[in-house]
């Protein structure tokens, strides 16, 4: 095997590992986290880190997908079909990754989908859904355009800080607001 597949099958790996990883701390998130909402700055810790590990896991299975498309897959034009259009897969992508969180976030909220909460919990994450579906575009958009830098990346997990900061922010200030 060349040097490129073993990366491939060795980024492969990684990508699991980390999965694991984010399953076990996922789990711990949604234990904690009204826990965490006590203290702010705690709490804002506590959401950019779930959210740098879970955009650095997307950035990752990107990598993966295009590390195994261009040396394990023929030369046909189906298998390349992501590649060649990022945008519209990073756009796609994002859009279903925002629709799972949102549908995550009414199951948090009501133990249940309920279609008739959703857009009371879709004025609710607006703010910072905005940051976070800016970010998560640009980290799919640049990672299956190959042109992912580390200061994109700087740029990246800045955006999710201050989504973070805004999340925290909005839910102090819903809890100020209930307390009056």
């Amino acid at each position: 095997m060349n040097k490129s597949k073993t990366r491939t099958v060795l980024l492969g790996f990684v990508f699991l590992a980390f999965l694991v990883l984010a399953y076990v701390e996922n789990t711990s998130f949604f234990v904690y986290v009204q826990k965490s909402f006590t203290n702010p700055p705690l709490a804002v810790l506590f959401v950019f880190v779930h959210n740098v590990l879970a955009i650095s896991l997307i950035i990752l299975a990107m990598a993966f997908y295009v590390e195994l498309v261009l040396n394990f897959m023929p030369k046909r034009k189906i298998e390349h079909v992501v590649l060649e259009n990022p945008r519209v897969f990073a756009i796609v992508f994002t859009v279903m990754i925002l629709v799972l969180s949102i549908l995550r976030a009414s199951t948090l909220l009501r133990g249940q989908i309920e279609v008739s909460a959703l857009p009371v919990i879709l004025l609710m994450i607006l703010p910072w859904g905005i940051a976070e579906g800016y970010g998560i575009f640009q980290a799919i958009h640049k990672t299956l355009r190959r042109s992912l830098s580390m200061h994109d990346l700087a740029i990246i997990y800045f955006i999710f800080f201050a989504a973070a900061v805004i999340e925290v922010g909005f839910v102090q200030a819903l809890f100020w607001i209930s307390t009056k």
